[in-house]
């Protein structure tokens, strides 16, 4: 199934409409979808280059609409909707072990990697911070940073370089953002932690 969705959203590429497309899957993978944007966005950044920060665009505001409609998920339809959606592309193990130990230190960080790399997949993290109640604000603030932080510099990428960067953003974006996530996660832990008594500040 997952082949099947990854090829049928590669093909929307293709599209004159592709720029809708692309606002639909940014939107819908926040909460619903399996395949990441980015399947999406490459082909048409690449296809036009002047147009990539204006599909980096797109993408950003849609994402983060749907990061909206997942956190109103998590708070207000969990049990009737979220939960289902979650088990049926087998994230709910996962979700339940985030919840549970999930404090609000972790969740603030899990919402900028998640952005940025998909760590967790952004559909838990957005029905995880509505379910947990997290501040608003600062929810839709995160998905503007992190995933515009993410659309904006494979634009930029791919304006730059162009084809021959394709293959390596493809084959080794993923290890790339997990990397930078974890160099995230060990500088926030690293602070918090180690730093002097005195000039602790949380």
């Amino acid at each position: 199934m997952l082949r099947s969705l990854y090829d049928w959203t590669l093909s929307l590429a293709a599209r004159k409409s592709a720029e809708i497309w692309l606002a639909v899957i940014a939107f819908i993978e926040s909460s619903v979808f399996l395949v990441p944007a980015d399947v999406l966005f490459l082909p048409m950044a690449l296809a036009r280059p002047t147009r990539a920060y204006r599909y980096a665009a797109v993408a950003t505001v849609a994402s983060t609409l749907g990061g909206i409609a997942g956190y109103f998920l998590g708070s207000f339809a969990y049990e009737a909707f979220a939960k289902p959606v979650l088990a049926f592309y087998g994230k709910l193990e996962s979700f339940e072990a985030l919840k549970a130990c999930a404090s609000e230190d972790t969740l603030v960080l899990l919402l900028v990697t998640s952005g940025l790399a998909h760590l967790p997949p952004i559909k838990v993290v957005t029905i995880l911070a509505g379910v947990a109640q997290v501040s608003f604000l600062f929810f839709v603030l995160s998905c503007i940073i992190a995933r515009g932080a993410r659309f904006f510099a494979l634009a930029w990428a791919l304006q730059r370089y162009g084809e021959p960067i394709r293959g390596f953003i493809e084959k080794r974006l993923g290890l790339l953002a997990g990397l930078a996530a974890a160099l995230l996660i060990g500088l926030y832990f690293a602070v918090k932690y180690l730093a002097p008594a005195g000039a602790a500040t949380c």
